[in-house]
């Protein structure tokens, strides 16, 4: 961190402040943004979006990829279709969903789950298609019916390709959420971008950006990252 501020400040001072501002002018931005209060509404506005579309996408994506990992003649009929929700890039769809749910929560979350849902769901079939077909038939022969089968051989072994499943499926949902809302939010981190660089404030552009980044690392190092090690162990047995 402190050699990409340094780097940041040389370059700074070769160009003009509007195209490049010190570091320290975007330190006194975001304390401007803060004491006036302008700060957490776009913060909370953008979490309460991703929180929404994300979590949605958790749980249809927990739906598709046990059942695509479990059933032969769904999994033929959802992988052609996850190829192709995964190949449109998900801003692709803001336009269509600003035009079917207004400007608002919704057509931002629906944007969200769009992006997030079927990358998550594909990663958890391939932890279900990962369960070795011995441990299967033990649970079996052992007496275990198919709901047992989902609960204690299935969900268990896919445990590990979920944490990952997660990671990626948070990532693209919180670069989904910005440019969406650079698109159609009147409020948000991404709003916030936006109106900066139309209003020619590379001060506020910048300070979005780096909220944007920090909220992304935060969840990498204090959610993500965590979970992956509690359960990294699972992998293989």
């Amino acid at each position: 961190m402190p050699v990409l501020l340094a780097v940041w400040a040389i370059a700074a001072s070769r160009v003009p402040s509007y195209v490049l501002p010190e570091p320290w002018a975007v330190a006194a931005e975001a304390w401007r943004w803060i004491v006036t209060g302008r700060l957490w509404p776009q913060v909370w506005a953008s979490l309460l979006r991703e929180a929404g579309g994300f979590g949605a996408a958790t749980l249809a994506a927990l739906v598709i990829g046990v059942s695509a990992g479990i059933y032969r003649p769904f999994r033929e009929f959802a992988q052609p279709l996850l190829g192709l929700f995964m190949a449109i890039p998900p801003i692709a769809w803001a336009p269509l969903s600003l035009i079917f749910f207004g400007l608002g929560y919704l057509s931002i979350a629906v944007v969200i789950f769009i992006a997030a849902a079927f990358p998550m769901a594909v990663a958890i079939q391939d932890g279900v298609l990962a369960i070795r077909d011995g441990e299967v038939k033990a649970a079996r022969v052992l007496g275990a019916r198919r709901t047992q089968l989902l609960i204690h051989v299935y969900l268990p072994a896919a445990l590990p390709f979920l944490t990952s499943a997660l990671r990626i499926g948070f990532a693209q949902a919180w670069r989904a959420l910005v440019a969406a809302e650079m698109i159609g939010a009147s409020q948000g981190i991404g709003w916030m971008v936006a109106v900066g660089g139309q209003i020619g404030n590379a001060n506020q552009v910048l300070l979005g950006i780096a909220v944007i980044g920090l909220i992304a690392w935060l969840m990498e190092s204090l959610v993500f990252q965590r979970l992956e090690r509690r359960y990294e162990s699972w992998r293989g047995h």
